[in-house]
């Protein structure tokens, strides 16, 4: 069994609440307003806020952090949620759309993890791939302001899916807390 100092101490950059990533002040996902009014616009405040969550998890570290498969023998990584998390947009894009599915972009399997290599044009090509699949579903969705729409030859309401994506990022902000934990200490928030 290995000794706990081979495990990165705990850490974080908050004063007041030492066990927060940052400080209720500081938080750029506390926008200090009311919350949003109707359904679609929380839904949508819920998944930006998970969204940012995952990006403010991958803060600050290099390729290799960041593609670091921390909890053995798991191949994820911080590095793989964010390639990962493209390819379900662009699935969620699929369910919606009628016609011919747009191809996986990691290719069948687990192409989303296993690619996720340390090297720096993998991780800037992953964050420009989910940046655009996030944007592009965004956009589908825009065309589709009723939540009880059902889209598509499966007919799923546009509600479930909404649902579903902060489903997705809530579940992958979790594995992101523990992954960022084992690489650098820093807690999660």
């Amino acid at each position: 069994m290995a000794a706990m100092t081979d495990h990165p101490a705990r850490w974080t950059q908050a004063t007041v609440h030492p066990d927060m990533w940052v400080d209720p002040d500081d938080d750029p996902r506390d926008n200090g307003g009311a919350s949003p009014d109707g359904e679609l616009a929380t839904l949508l405040d819920f998944l930006a806020g998970y969204r940012l969550t995952l990006r403010m998890k991958c803060e600050g570290l290099d390729a290799e952090q960041l593609a670091r498969r921390s909890v053995p023998p798991s191949t994820m990584s911080l590095l793989g949620l964010l390639r990962h998390l493209a390819e379900v947009e662009r699935d969620w894009r699929n369910w919606i759309v009628d016609g011919d599915p747009l191809p996986k972009l990691y290719g069948e399997g687990d192409g989303d993890f296993d690619g996720a290599v340390a090297e720096q044009a993998v991780v800037d090509a992953a964050y420009a791939t989910l940046e655009r699949e996030q944007a592009a579903t965004d956009a589908a969705l825009a065309e589709h302001p009723d939540l009880g729409e059902r889209l598509a030859k499966d007919g799923i309401a546009v509600r479930e899916l909404m649902v579903h994506r902060i489903e997705e990022y809530a579940r992958h902000c979790g594995h992101a807390d523990l992954l960022r934990e084992c690489v650098d200490g820093r807690v999660g928030q």
